[in-house]
């Protein structure tokens, strides 16, 4: 009998006030794995028509969910945690048929994911209130924390699991009702497959809808429907900038995690090695397709060419290949993704720049029109190179020089991002004076910029986003403070 956690099994259906439901069109969106471009799954193509059925059925939900006693709150996100570590293979398997994820991928996906349903669980018993002086005689202010109404989810397709998780079961957890709308490249593990965990672990029915389809067709009425409260969104600035701007016209609360430029700082008095390992993890990782990994290495001058050396050894010597075998780079989730990153690599080479390795697809025995790219090292790379000043969202690593520390900093904030960063520096206090120099959310000294830990905030700062995840951060987003005031004795008016 098939696991209704596989690929294999049966998705085509929406879930949509406890029901799982054709798409009103019935039309389709077939699922291709990034590694042997072979449709793998088909979900339904929602329209207009699903998502207002969504929206009403979590509105019809959301106050008698609120009232459930915090215990049976935190029960259901236990129950669903449990689930997801009883499927953990299909679900790594899942990663590796939709968003082209290694081994490696997969298990830190699951690992986070299943990092911010446990510090979900927690939040039901921690949404609690105050009491405020008051300055009338004989009343008593009680400030309550209630959840916001209904919580829009629209997740992306890199790392679709925990990032959809991050939203998900915080939102759930805290009494709001949810609306999630997940990345069309990968509409199961991001979507679907939430719906399949929080149905079996006993979630009432329409506290969760899930409903796939094309970001065109769909995510402009997602994003501005009028019965959503909070619009967690995760994904380009580009696009953010659009989806922030429809919540804004219900003034619905945006919580936006946007693109990334991050710097990785290795100075002069900095352990090499060590700065490549963490260089080496910090680009290459997932093929790069982290909004929080390096996009510029900077690099002091007197130790670039033993840097670049390094980092290009380290490149070549990756296993690289299909994410159903072992290796460390798999595939670019879709051609579209490729081809951009590859025209930023030949365009910063025509711009001056030398290709110390990569640059090019790899050929898959059996796939045409490969999706793996080499991991790539560029060196006499500037800040304005195409490959640096854009999110090129690849296993590519632009190394640019710099002469003093100041130097590096003045590049390192030279962009309209700052969502995270990194630090090599030799001494820690030394790193952490640089740090505290750079215009970001998130560094991280003698490390690279990839870290997130749930009970830690997550967010950036200009073009990389507004508001944050992560326990009191994105509680703060779910949810509101309601004032209460008890006149407890006769109150004397001027007439």
């Amino acid at each position: 009998m098939e696991s209704p956690y596989g690929i294999d099994a049966d998705w085509n259906r929406l879930y949509i006030d406890g029901e799982w439901r054709e798409a009103a069109s019935g039309a389709t969106i077939d699922v291709a794995d990034p590694s042997t471009r072979e449709t793998v799954a088909t979900v339904p193509a929602g329209t207009e028509t699903d998502v207002d059925a969504a929206y009403e059925a979590a509105a019809e939900a959301q106050d008698e969910w609120a009232q459930t006693p915090p215990a049976r709150r935190q029960e259901v996100v236990q129950e669903m945690l449990g689930l997801l570590d009883e499927h953990r293979e299909q679900i790594i398997d899942l990663l590796a048929h939709e968003a082209g994820g290694t081994r490696g991928m997969g298990e830190t996906s699951l690992q986070l994911a299943s990092d911010q349903a446990a510090e979900a669980a927690t939040l039901p018993r921690r949404m609690k209130g105050e009491h405020a002086a008051s300055n009338v005689p004989g009343k008593e202010n009680i400030v309550q924390r209630v959840p916001k109404g209904v919580v829009t989810v629209i997740s992306p397709w890199n790392f679709p699991l925990n990032l959809s998780m991050r939203a998900v079961a915080p939102a759930i957890a805290a009494g709001n009702a949810v609306v999630l709308k997940p990345a069309t490249n990968t509409p199961i593990v991001g979507g679907l497959l939430f719906a399949r965990l929080f149905e079996a672990a006993g979630l009432p029915e329409g506290v969760l809808n899930v409903v796939t389809g094309r970001g065109s067709e769909i995510g402009d009425r997602v994003a501005s429907h009028p019965e959503s409260d909070v619009v967690a969104f995760t994904g380009s600035t580009a696009v953010g900038r659009r989806v922030a701007a429809a919540a804004g016209e219900n003034l619905a609360v945006p919580a936006m995690e946007l693109g990334g430029n991050n710097a990785h700082v290795v100075t002069d008095e900095a352990d090499i090695d060590a700065a490549v390992d963490a260089a080496a993890f910090g680009s290459f990782v997932h093929q790069g397709q982290v909004c929080i990994s390096i996009n510029r290495h900077l690099v002091h001058e007197d130790v670039y060419d033993e840097y670049v050396a390094k980092l290009t050894d380290r490149a070549e010597r990756l296993p690289v290949g299909s994410a159903h075998e072992e290796t460390v780079v798999g595939p670019i989730i879709d051609e579209s993704q490729r081809d951009e990153m590859l025209e930023y690599v030949d365009r910063t080479i025509d711009a001056g720049a030398t290709l110390e390795t990569g640059g090019e697809t790899v050929e898959l025995e059996g796939v045409d029109d490969s999706l793996v790219v080499a991991p790539t090292v560029l060196s006499g790379v500037t800040n304005d190179m195409p490959a640096a000043c854009n999110e090129h969202f690849g296993p590519i690593a632009p190394v640019i020089p710099f002469s003093t520390v100041d130097e590096a900093v003045e590049l390192a904030n030279a962009t309209a991002y700052g969502l995270s960063g990194s630090v090599h520096a030799g001494d820690v206090g030394a790193g952490k004076r640089i740090a505290e120099r750079l215009e970001t959310g998130m560094v991280h000294v003698n490390d690279q910029p990839i870290n997130d830990e749930a009970h830690v905030p997550f967010g950036g700062t200009g073009a990389s986003g507004v508001g944050g995840y992560n326990s009191e951060a994105f509680l703060d987003e779910i949810t509101e403070q309601k004032w209460i005031s008890l006149q407890h004795e006769p109150r004397e008016f001027p007439f």
